[in-house]
């Protein structure tokens, strides 16, 4: 069997910031973390301060680390999608745990309807008994939606009961037919 490899990963050119604002960064930090670290950083402390005013010195950690941890650990690459940072894997999961996604039917030839979606319930699977047992449970059930519900339009569920079978030679030549099998030894003699 063939393997194929990729090898565009080696050819991945970061670029890296030597130098801010006259501040020699020596080795150099990579571009988009910082760009990423910085929209972050407005993004939460301005939040913050809005909401909550300047920090103190005990506050200002809660002002700091997060924007950082999440800059420092959402800019290395995943681990399970090579190609992705793990921001960009952490935000698909949040996008698809609330909004979910819209199922492809027949190769995108038909739109899907609302009741072919994936129901909320079934995308939060484990995390819906968790959430439900905490002070904020009814309010999660309510989200959540019906434990079993069937949505409208959509018909009752199928249970398959496929079972494999193991054909041996002997009744792959019986399928076959006797004299194919007699030409097909006849042609290897």
């Amino acid at each position: 069997m063939r393997v194929g490899h990729t090898y565009t990963r080696h050819f991945d050119l970061e670029t890296k910031q030597h130098e801010l604002l006259g501040m020699d960064l020596g080795e150099g930090a990579p571009r988009r973390a910082l760009v990423l670290g910085l929209v972050l950083y407005a993004l939460w402390t301005g939040a913050l301060l809005l909401l909550f005013g300047l920090p103190s010195k005990i506050t200002f950690t809660l002002y700091f680390l997060p924007p950082l941890i999440t800059a420092v650990y959402g800019t290395q690459r995943s681990r399970i999608v090579e190609r992705r940072w793990n921001i960009t894997r952490w935000s698909i999961g949040v996008r698809y745990l609330v909004l979910g996604h819209r199922p492809i039917i027949s190769a995108g030839r038909r739109a899907a309807n609302r009741s072919e979606w994936i129901s909320r319930r079934a995308r939060w699977a484990g995390k819906a008994e968790l959430l439900a047992e905490s002070p904020l449970g009814p309010l999660v059930e309510r989200w959540l939606g019906a434990e079993e519900s069937v949505p409208p339009g959509a018909g009752a569920p199928l249970r398959l009961t496929a079972r494999p079978r193991l054909y041996g030679p002997d009744a792959v030549g019986k399928a076959y037919g006797r004299k194919a099998m007699q030409q097909h030894r006849g042609n290897t003699s």
